[in-house]
């Protein structure tokens, strides 16, 4: 009799723990769509910002800076039009633009403004990867992954850019 009342505390006990991990789970997948949501909203500043300058370097009268507004719009229009895969290498190669351009080049306010969310950007990226670290470290787990408590939610990926602050 008492090994039957041992063994339906420790059922009881097993099935709470899987409760609780599973809802665990599921509030971590929560917070990563967040974080990625205010992530892309924060690239999608950056982008606005740098498709403003690279038309203001376009309407210059120097061709190399008219080139590179150019260049700017480009690859601005291309990291926003990117698909969820290619996000990364659109804004690396967005980022490294911007760093090509000499920051007397661009309008004092639209400096401010790309520094802002470049700043913006790089608080965002942090955020969204200690998001992901922690669902994955949990899902990731023996017993977690052997009973399935991460149900059918894709284990998340980090997103990782090159980060530089216009100064």
């Amino acid at each position: 009799m008492t090994a039957l009342i041992v063994a339906g505390v420790v059922v009881v006990l097993a099935l709470g723990w899987a409760y609780r991990t599973a809802h665990r789970l599921d509030r971590l997948n929560v917070r990563v769509d967040l974080a990625r949501q205010s992530l892309l909203s924060s690239l999608d500043r950056r982008a606005v910002v740098a498709r403003t300058i690279g038309a203001a370097l376009r309407d210059g009268s120097d061709a190399d800076r008219a080139a590179m507004g150019r260049d700017l719009v480009i690859a601005a229009d291309r990291a926003e039009a990117a698909d969820e895969d290619a996000r990364e290498t659109a804004e690396n190669h967005l980022s490294s633009i911007l760093g090509r351009i000499e920051v007397g080049a661009r309008p004092v306010a639209l400096a401010t403004e790309l520094a802002d969310a470049e700043t913006r950007v790089m608080m965002a990226r942090r955020f969204y990867n200690d998001a992901v670290r922690d669902t994955r470290s949990l899902a990731q787990r023996r017993l977690v992954r052997w009973l399935r408590l991460a149900g059918r939610a894709p284990i998340p990926r980090y997103f990782e850019i090159i980060e530089r602050v216009t100064p």
